[in-house]
């Protein structure tokens, strides 16, 4: 069995849906030594959250956005908690709805993604920072 874990800092990027997939597979040269195996993404942040969904049409990451936007609106009375703006509750509340963590299986060196597949970091705050990805491979 082999593991091999990498930190990856994402550089800043405006609100919204990104794809990321070319950076975490760039950050890992040891994939192709993976025949079987699994790889996990952790976001380090409370505010940004990661999820899998379409790759290929763009208006599928502005409709995510859209979207989220509605389900959890920014207010500056409705939620107590608000210390970095009216952005910071409604930030935490879709982390929590999308999740900080993907598992991903690996075959024969690749991510094993769907044909349509990618990997978002969702970025849900109005003026984030770079954010901090711990990425774990193991298998053989």
């Amino acid at each position: 069995m082999k593991i091999f874990q990498q930190q990856l800092t994402l550089k800043k990027r405006n609100k919204g849906f990104h794809l990321i997939t070319d950076d975490i597979v760039r950050s890992l040269p040891q994939l192709e030594e993976i025949q079987t195996g699994v790889c996990q993404i952790f976001i380090q942040h409370t505010s940004a959250s990661l999820c899998i969904n379409e790759d290929a049409d763009p208006s599928v990451r502005k409709d995510f956005e859209s979207f989220f936007n509605e389900l959890v609106p920014e207010s500056g009375s409705r939620y107590k908690h608000n210390t970095e703006g009216t952005d910071d509750m409604p930030a935490h509340l879709k982390s929590a709805l999308l999740g900080i963590s993907l598992t991903i299986p690996v075959h024969k060196g690749k991510l094993a993604l769907g044909r349509w597949q990618g990997i978002y970091l969702c970025e849900h705050r109005n003026r984030a920072e770079e954010r901090n990805l711990m990425v774990t491979l193991f298998g053989e």
